[in-house]
């Protein structure tokens, strides 16, 4: 993108759509916010016919391939009488849009999805437009064959459709006055894994020649003479979901708010090399100068893990070529080899000892002219940026450099602290990995920019626990649901066009719906993916052998990134019988079980517990080694892991009495296949369950010591990451609340509260929470003796239990003193 740098503003409104002018009358209605309630009557000869289609057609290139990359640039000019008190548009555009109203930045979109839910953005432009020449310009681009792997595609193709009370019909249509041109400043720069150190996914770089950029074509007084015409995409008109005919993509609105943008600034100058920077260029208040025929490299510190689109401005310069790579981290240089875990090896990060940056980048070429912005077409990720110059026969200017961070507009409700400092900077790492996982889906922001069901639950826990907004959490339930396949199952990431199966993301998918079912109010919600659960667990129960367990499972069945578990797979869930997964199962028919019976279908609920049971007694019967007192990962008795005991103790496959000396052996026996940073989450699961919470903070050493090697934020996992930054690992967010500080659910809807602290090596907790009935505080305190004195505050209309030791004490809305 190469823009001005402006605030985006938008404003929530009810939309009005209206008929297709070749196939229906002009009628409108109202959409409330429900992709179910949107109604249009169809003019023919069933009146009955309630389908859903736009005036505005979309529209593309008369010329150019709509199936390869490119970017494009539309124009619409119009004059006003006066100023409108009101001017609403709704617009998508395949694969995304920059709007610009009168060389303003409005905003960029659609938010991801797919063919099937293909997002709109609403926009209200009033206080963007003028009395007299305006100009409404949108870029779109399509990635081509390099896209992100979340991207899904049907061609280049754009469409907007102007509110009825707007005083003049901009919609785009085959006849509108709307023109195009294809933008030949731009190439793509592909990249693949071995090309940026470890598995890649996440979309090209841009190449930039700014001497062929139209400058200032956002501007009102921009000449587009030379433009052409548009033409209708190879669709016969914009529809929305549930029309009668066949169509390509189905519009359905935004369902979460329009992202964050901030503005931070790189900390330091890191190295330079051709070029001397004063310590004040980071703070945007002294530009640089870079020599005529000459090269210069600068290394920037942001300090801190980021994400967004950085904004170079430059001066001058003509034939100046500056390629900006993005990096996590810095790698040795003498290491080019893959790590274990898929990445390049990486040093100390707050050190540039024999290190070197690596990573994707772009490329812009300067034209010469004055105050010229390059902004990235898409989202990057970084600590690190450097910036190589090569100059031709006039010196370049850099005028400033300095990232627009742009995220999910969580907001950091919650609070919690204790008397161990680094619980607090765990903290604080903790939540800005969430926040840099957590755009319009949450993802991996560097390599794969892909949303995970495994990643997803436990991002959605940290993100409801810490902010309350559960909207990005509904949004994904939603996308695994529509991700489902003929089998049953979901995909293991979604949306995407690169099909992935892991059945026990499908599991764990149930699990998310659970999860949501425990912290809010809504069956209806809940309700509606009852049939996705009957599918996922149908696929499982037909892999039931005549053992009772799971066997000869297709697929990837990933559990967790262990030393002893190959690709991430369980011993035996290939060609065997996986004691693993088919506890795994287990727990999601216990969760399937819990959701239909608080929904009323008892009959159900009854059927999922009955198959539990017969599950846990095979694994137990093929898989339980009476000498070790361990469930084995297999029947031949050869392998153990910590993953199969931890789902051992929260299925109740050990009896309760016997759960604490299992967890005991699976911490204290070295030979199991152990928990990395990811899988940590479910162990704690387990701690809580067996009764020994208070080895929680003893457990987080992991994440102390990707502090001390200079770790802003958390990564993949707790040895050598390939990613620096990975949403799972945000997991301490949410166990400071809910294991530290004890606020559990124990009824559907968070109605009925337990609060029982595990304080381990603390004395002192404090917390407050965002309860969907307003916050829910705690403050604790706790003596050589192990008594504890303190307050909680629950919400109104919310009651509970406190548990400590043998005590229970009940708990009343309002302030309770112990």
């Amino acid at each position: 993108m190469i823009t001005k740098n402006n605030t985006i503003k938008t404003k929530s409104l009810k939309l009005k759509h209206a008929f297709c002018a070749v196939f229906f009358l002009l009628f409108s209605s109202y959409l409330h916010g429900q992709e179910s309630q949107v109604a249009i009557n169809h003019q023919g000869k069933d009146f009955n016919m309630l389908k859903h289609a736009w005036n505005a057609q979309w529209i593309t290139h008369p010329t150019a391939s709509t199936m390869g990359y490119g970017v494009f640039n539309f124009r619409r000019s119009f004059n006003l009488e006066e100023n409108p008190e009101s001017f609403v548009v709704h617009l998508s555009a395949d694969n995304r849009y920059q709007l610009y109203v009168n060389g303003t930045f409005v905003g960029r979109g659609p938010a991801i999805g797919d063919i099937s839910h293909w997002r709109y953005e609403t926009y209200d432009l009033a206080d963007y437009l003028q009395k007299g020449n305006n100009s409404i310009a949108v870029e779109v681009i399509n990635f081509g064959e390099f896209r992100h792997a979340k991207q899904q595609t049907f061609q280049t193709a754009f469409i907007l459709q102007g509110d009825k009370s707007n005083p003049i019909l901009i919609d785009t249509a085959k006849d509108s006055e709307w023109k195009v041109t294809k933008n030949a400043a731009y190439q793509t720069i592909p990249f693949v894994s071995d090309s940026v150190g470890g598995y890649y996914a996440a979309g090209p770089g841009d190449q930039v020649d700014g001497r062929l950029y139209p400058w200032g074509w956002q501007e009102p007084a921009f000449d587009d003479s030379q433009w052409e015409k548009p033409r209708l995409a190879m669709v016969e008109f914009a529809v929305g979901r549930g029309f009668l005919f066949g169509s390509t993509w189905y519009l359905v609105p935004r369902q979460i708010p329009f992202l964050t943008q901030t503005e931070t600034r790189f900390k330091k100058v890191a190295q330079t090399d051709g070029v001397t920077i004063p310590s004040s260029f980071v703070t945007g208040q002294s530009p640089i100068t870079v020599p005529a025929n000459s090269t210069a490299t600068i290394l920037l510190d942001h300090e801190n893990h980021t994400i967004g689109y950085p904004k170079l401005t430059v001066s001058q310069g003509k034939n100046t070529t500056i390629k900006v790579t993005y990096a996590e981290a810095l790698f040795y240089k003498s290491s080019h080899e893959f790590s274990a875990h898929g990445g390049w090896k990486k040093g100390p990060r707050n050190s540039l000892e024999n290190q070197e940056i690596r990573g994707y980048y772009d490329i812009f070429q300067a034209d010469g002219g004055e105050k010229r912005i390059f902004q990235p077409q898409a989202m990057r990720t970084f600590r690190y940026v450097s910036l190589d110059i090569t100059t031709g026969d006039e010196p370049l200017v850099i005028e400033d450099y300095h990232n627009i961070y742009v995220t999910y507009p969580f907001e950091e409700k919650a609070t919690f602290k204790s008397d161990d400092p680094a619980l607090n900077a765990i903290w604080d790492a903790a939540w800005l990995t969430l926040k840099n996982s957590s755009t319009d889906q949450f993802e991996d922001p560097y390599y794969e920019q892909l949303q995970y069901i495994g990643d997803t639950r436990i991002e959605s826990l940290v993100s409801i626990f810490v902010s309350g907004d559960d909207r990005l959490m509904r949004k994904a339930i939603r996308q695994f649901d529509d991700s489902r396949m003929p089998n049953g199952l979901t995909q293991s990431r979604y949306p995407s066009y690169i099909n992935q199966v892991i059945p026990t993301y499908s599991l764990l998918w149930i699990g998310m719906i659970h999860d949501y079912m425990s912290y809010r109010n809504d069956p209806e919600f809940v309700r509606q993916f009852l049939p996705g659960i009957k599918s996922v667990l149908g696929w499982f129960e037909n892999k039931v052998d005549r053992t009772g367990m799971l066997a000869n499972l297709e697929w990837w069945n990933f559990t967790d990134w262990s030393a002893g578990f190959q690709n991430g797979i369980p011993v035996g869930a290939d060609d065997g019988h996986s004691a693993n997964v088919s506890l795994q199962y287990v727990l999601a028919l216990q969760k399937s079980a819990a959701i239909f019976n608080e929904l009323g279908l008892e009959a159900q609920a009854k059927m999922y517990g009955d198959q539990a049971s017969a599950m846990i007694n095979a694994t137990m019967q093929n898989c339980y080694d009476e000498e070790r007192k361990l469930i084995a990962e297999r029947p031949e008795k050869d392998v153990f892991s910590q993953h199969t005991n931890i789902f051992a103790i929260l299925t109740d496959a050990v009896a309760a009495t016997d759960q604490p000396a299992l967890l005991e052996r699976l911490l204290a026996e070295k030979d199991l296949i152990q928990s990395t940073i990811y899988f940590r989450f479910y162990l704690t699961r387990a701690m809580q369950k067996a009764q020994a919470a208070d080895l929680y903070t003893e457990s987080l050493q992991p994440w102390k010591d990707m502090l001390d090697r200079g770790m802003t934020t958390f990564g993949e996992t707790d040895v050598d990451p390939r990613s620096e930054c990975h949403g799972w690992s945000a997991s301490p967010c949410f166990d400071f609340i809910h294991t530290v500080a004890g606020i559990q659910s124990t009824a559907p809807g968070f109605q009925k509260v337990r609060i029982a602290p595990s304080f381990g090596h603390l004395t002192k907790i404090e917390a407050a929470f965002p309860h969907p009935n307003g916050t829910l505080a705690v403050s604790f305190s706790k003596n050589k003796k192990g008594k504890v004195k303190g307050t909680i505050t629950l919400p109104a209309g919310i009651t509970g239990d406190f548990e400590w030791g043998d005590q229970t004490i009940t708990l009343k809305s309002g302030v309770n003193n112990l």
